[in-house]
C-alpha cells in the first residue's frame, strides 16, 4: 500500500494526527505471478535432491547450550485435553494414540498446529514435567519416524521449522528428559538438520509472520546450538530484513491482521528470551520493532482489552493481550492513527471506536482477506456495542466453508454495501480481487469531537458511486455521529439511475436492540444496564438477525441494525447517531 503525504523523519513513529492522506492499494488483485509459482515449486522439488541432502549433513549437538524461558501461557483447555489423550485445535480433535504422522487424517490447519509443536506450550501450562514428558515424547517419536528423514511439505515448511525450533528449545525438558540416548540423539540430529534447512529456506517463507517465524528459528539455532556464532550473525541480518519487509513504520503487519501481529509479537518476544537465556543482549532493531508492534496492537484493542475482529480474526481476550504485553516489557500507548497499517482509533471517556480506514490487503501478501473498508467497531468501557462478524480465518474448524467465506464479505462488517456486492471482490481461491484501489482520508481533532472523513472507490467501476463515511466521537464519549454518502464517481453522474444500498451495524450478543415507536430508531441495552439510543435519517431502519464469532471461534446469535435506501443520480446521504442515554453500573 502506498501512502501520500509526509512521513516522520529518520524512521521515527509519530502518533500526531495528520490532516489528510491519500491511500493507494499497490498490487491490487495480483497474487503470485506464474514465474513466482514456478520458482517456488522448483525450490520445493529441490528438497528431494542429493544436493539438498548433502547440505543437511553435518555434526549434530550433544546437548543444547541453554533452555529458553517461554514467557507465554498456553491454552489450559487444550493442555488438559492432551492429558486426557486428545490433541485439539479450533474444534478439531484427534486421539493422540491414533495419530499417524505418515497418513494424516486431519485438516491442513490442524496439521500446521501439530507440526509447529505449539501444543508443547499448552501441555507445559497444565502439567508437571513428569506428567507431560511421556505425552510429548510419544508425539515426538511419531514425528521423527515419519518426518525427520523425509524433507517434504508440510512438515519441512520454513515457517513451521522456525516455530518448531523455538518450541523445542523452550520446552526441551519435555522432549529431552528420556534416558534413551538413541532417541535423544535423534531429536538433536533433527534439530540440527532443520537449522541447516532453514539457512536456505527462511527467505522463501511468505512475507509477514511466516517469514519472521522462519528467521526466528535460524537465530534460535544460532543461539542454542554450540558453535552457532556464524549462524547468529547471519540470522540477525535475515530477521532484520524480514521485519523491515513485514512490519510498517507504524508497527502494523503485512496483511493487516491483528491476530497475525499478535503472533509476530510473541515470536519475537520468545526470541528475545532466548537471548536472555544465553545472557546476551539482542540487537536494538528487535526491541524497537516489538515496541512499535505493541503500540499498533493496542491501537486495535477495545475497552475490554481484547482485539477487534479485523481481517478474519476473533476477539482474542484481554487477558491474552495483557499477558503478552507484560511479557514484552513494552511501555507504549495505543496508536491512534496508523496510516500504513490502516486503522484509526478514536477514544474518549471510555468509549473506543476503531475504524478500518485503508484499502484491503493485496492478494500477494494475504489469502483470506476481508472486504471491510470503512467498517468500524466501538465499545463502551468493557462492553462492545458495534462489532464485525469476524472469524473468517480463525473460526472453529467444524464450521461450514460457506459460513466462513461469508464472514469475509462487506455485509459481515459494520459499513455500507451497494447492491448486495462486496466493496472488493472475493475470489474462489481466497484472494481479494478488484475493488478498493484508492482512498481519501482526513482526521481532525477539536475541543468538542474527534472526526474522521474517508472515502473509497470500491464501487466506482461497477456501480458508478464513491462511498464516503464521516464519523465523529464527542469528547464526553456519549455521542458517536456518522454519515454515509454515495457520490457520483464522475461528473456525468452515476450509472443506471438510483443505486440501492444497505448500511449495517452488527451488535455484540450482549446488546439487546428494541425498535422505538416511530420506527426511526432503536434502544440498545447492555448487560451492565447501559442504554444507547440509535437514530437514523435518510433510510429505513430494521432489526435483523446476525452472527458474531467469539474468542473461542464459535458463532453466537446476535442482532444487527440495518438501514436500507436508494442513492439518487446526484448522490444521497444517510445520517445516524449512537447516543449513550444511561451509563450502567
Amino acid at each position: 500500500m502506498s501512502i501520500g503525504g509526509d512521513e516522520p523523519a529518520d524512521g521515527a513513529v509519530s502518533d500526531g494526527i495528520e490532516q489528510g492522506k491519500r491511500l493507494i492499494r499497490v498490487g491490487g488483485d495480483r497474487g503470485l505471478s506464474l514465474a513466482d509459482r514456478i520458482s517456488e515449486t522448483l525450490f520445493r522439488l529441490s528438497w528431494r535432491t542429493p544436493i539438498h541432502a548433502l547440505r543437511l549433513k553435518g555434526r549434530h549437538p550433544l546437548k543444547l547450550i541453554a533452555v529458553t524461558d517461554d514467557p507465554f501461557m498456553g491454552d489450559p483447555a487444550r493442555g488438559n485435553a492432551l492429558l486426557d489423550g486428545k490433541l485439539t485445535f479450533r474444534g478439531e480433535s484427534h486421539d493422540v494414540s491414533a495419530l499417524d504422522f505418515a497418513r494424516p487424517g486431519w485438516s491442513a490447519t490442524f496439521g500446521e498446529h501439530l507440526h509447529s509443536f505449539a501444543w508443547l506450550r499448552d501441555l507445559s501450562t497444565v502439567a508437571t514435567r513428569q506428567q507431560a514428558a511421556p505425552i510429548a515424547e510419544a508425539l515426538m517419536r511419531g514425528w521423527l519416524a515419519a518426518h525427520a528423514g523425509k524433507v517434504a511439505d508440510p512438515a519441512w515448511r520454513a515457517d513451521l521449522w522456525g516455530r518448531r525450533l523455538q518450541f523445542w528449545t523452550a520446552h526441551a525438558p519435555l522432549i529431552l528428559s528420556s534416558t534413551d540416548l538413541v532417541y535423544r540423539s535423534n531429536v538433536l540430529h533433527a534439530l540440527a538438520r532443520g537449522a541447516r534447512h532453514l539457512d536456505r529456506a527462511a527467505d522463501r517463507a511468505p512475507t509477514g509472520a511466516p517469514r519472521i517465524a522462519a528467521w526466528c528459528g535460524v537465530l534460535t539455532a544460532g543461539l542454542m546450538i554450540p558453535g552457532g556464532d556464524p549462524r547468529r550473525s547471519f540470522g540477525e541480518t535475515g530477521l532484520s530484513r524480514a521485519i523491515a519487509g513485514a512490519v510498517s513504520k507504524d508497527g502494523g503487519i503485512t496483511g493487516r491482521s491483528p491476530a497475525a501481529l499478535l503472533d509476530a509479537i510473541q515470536l519475537l518476544t520468545l526470541l528475545r528470551e532466548t537471548y536472555a537465556a544465553r545472557r546476551l543482549d539482542p540487537s536494538g532493531f528487535l526491541t524497537s520493532a516489538i515496541d512499535r508492534m505493541v503500540s499498533a496492537l493496542l491501537g486495535v484493542s477495545h475497552g475490554d482489552g481484547g482485539l477487534a475482529s479485523w481481517q478474519g480474526g476473533i476477539p482474542i481476550s484481554g487477558d491474552v493481550i495483557e499477558q503478552t504485553i507484560a511479557a514484552t516489557g513494552a511501555r507504549v500507548r495505543p496508536l491512534r492513527q496508523a496510516h500504513e497499517w490502516g486503522y484509526q482509533r478514536l477514544a474518549q471517556q471510555g468509549t473506543v471506536l476503531i475504524m478500518d480506514a485503508a484499502p484491503p490487503p493485496i492478494a500477494r501478501v494475504m489469502a483470506g482477506g476481508c472486504a471491510s473498508t470503512l467498517a468500524f467497531e466501538f465499545s463502551d468501557g468493557a462492553e462492545r456495542i458495534v462489532v464485525s462478524c469476524g472469524g473468517a480465518r480463525n473460526a472453529d474448524l467444524r464450521l461450514p466453508a460457506a459460513l466462513t467465506e461469508g464472514l469475509r464479505t462487506t455485509a459481515a462488517h459494520s459499513t455500507l454495501v451497494v447492491r448486495d456486492s462486496n466493496s472488493t471482490a472475493i475470489h474462489p481461491d481466497g484472494t481479494l480481487g478488484r475493488g478498493v484501489v484508492e482512498m481519501e482520508l482526513s482526521r481532525n481533532e477539536s475541543d468538542t469531537a474527534s472526526r474522521i472523513e474517508a472515502s473509497h472507490d470500491g464501487y466506482a467501476r461497477r456501480h458508478g458511486v464513491i462511498h464516503r463515511r464521516t464519523i465523529a466521537l464527542g469528547t464526553d464519549g456519549r455521542d458517536v455521529r456518522g454519515e454515509d454518502s454515495l457520490l457520483p464517481a464522475t461528473k456525468r453522474g452515476g450509472k443506471g439511475g438510483a443505486v440501492p444500498f444497505t448500511v449495517r451495524f452488527h451488535l455484540h450478543p450482549a446488546v439487546e436492540a428494541t425498535p422505538t415507536a416511530d420506527g426511526a430508531g432503536a434502544l440498545l441495552r447492555t448487560r451492565s444496564g447501559s442504554v444507547w439510543q440509535f437514530r437514523a435519517r435518510g433510510a429505513t431502519l430494521a432489526i435483523e438477525e446476525s452472527v458474531w464469532i467469539d474468542a473461542k471461534g464459535i458463532p453466537r446469535e446476535t442482532q444487527q441494525l440495518v438501514l436500507t435506501g436508494e442513492a439518487l443520480t446526484g448522490g444521497s446521504s444517510v445520517s445516524w447517531l449512537f447516543h449513550r442515554a444511561r451509563k450502567g453500573g
